[in-house]
């Protein structure tokens, strides 16, 4: 047996999704099965293994008479992104508004009006 038929059959015949589901709809509307469980399950389906040869835009799944069409399963991938409960993940902290860089005059007024102070001891 190759590695794409044991693939195929699911892991050592415990478990295989086409056996229960037939259509992308079937998956998207199982109770029993979790979100990520239902992206697990079409992307395996969306899988280049399943593509029909002489037309790519379906696959052919084992366990199903049909052919599905690529773009039923990408249309259902796309519905469980929008349903997803998580909020998507924000970038990072929000940054302080940037303080405007005082212009060189104002710069040299401040050193003119706040006497430096000087050093008392002198060398020598």
């Amino acid at each position: 047996m190759s590695h794409t038929d044991h693939v195929a059959r699911g892991f050592h015949g415990q478990f295989h999704s086409v056996s229960h589901y037939d259509s992308p709809g079937a998956v998207l509307s199982a109770v029993g099965l979790s979100t990520a469980e239902k992206r697990v399950i079409l992307s395996s389906w969306a899988s280049d293994m399943y593509a029909v040869e002489s037309n790519p835009a379906f696959r052919q799944l084992p366990g199903i008479a049909h052919p599905i069409r690529l773009n039923d399963i990408l249309t259902a991938l796309r519905t469980l992104d929008h349903n997803d409960d998580d909020p998507p993940p924000r970038g990072g902290a929000v940054m302080p508004f940037p303080r405007p860089m005082p212009s060189l005059k104002a710069i040299a007024r401040r050193r003119i009006s706040s006497p430096q102070p000087r050093l008392a001891a002198a060398r020598g």
